[in-house]
């Protein structure tokens, strides 16, 4: 299977994404940017043998508790990433898979969720230990060391 382009992936649908729901900038771009490129290499959109949905391996259940115990208390964000995304109402779990500009939105919310400030855009190691300590977890199969390559990639595209 053929590895999409990284460059225009990160620029035509992450950056003006995030753009869009003020959420932008190096930092966040790269770091959305490296989590599905570990996530999912941005070729898979389910997860195999396992619950998780779109290039970033959102599970519903994270999808979910953004909706019911983050967004629900920031309609503004809510707003513009239902506008970003062409959606309205309370967006199904599916539209992760359907829908990249919300997977990439969804993606960020998680990560604003975490108290720590954003790494440096340019430290592929500090990008990488984020990922792993607050998106894929310490229950999660990412490997920070070894993923510090991947996300030197999302760096350079």
């Amino acid at each position: 299977m053929t590895r999409p382009n990284l460059a225009q992936i990160k620029h035509t649908i992450i950056c003006p994404a995030l753009e869009a729901i003020h959420l932008g900038g190096d930092a966040a771009v790269n770091l959305v940017t490296g989590t599905g490129l570990v996530e999912s290499g941005f070729i898979h959109d389910r997860q195999i043998n396992g619950p998780a949905l779109g290039w970033f391996q959102m599970e519903p259940a994270t999808h979910e508790d953004i909706w019911l115990n983050f967004l629900r208390y920031r309609p503004n964000l809510a707003n513009r990433i239902l506008a970003a995304s062409g959606l309205t109402g309370l967006p199904d779990a599916k539209n992760l898979v359907s829908n990249r500009i919300y997977s990439a939105c969804l993606c960020r919310a998680q990560y604003l969720r975490v108290p720590a400030p954003l790494p440096s855009p340019t430290d592929a190691a500090a990008l990488s230990a984020y990922h792993k300590a607050y998106y894929n977890t310490a229950l999660g199969q990412a490997n920070a060391s070894a993923n510090t390559t991947l996300f030197q990639q999302a760096i350079d595209a």
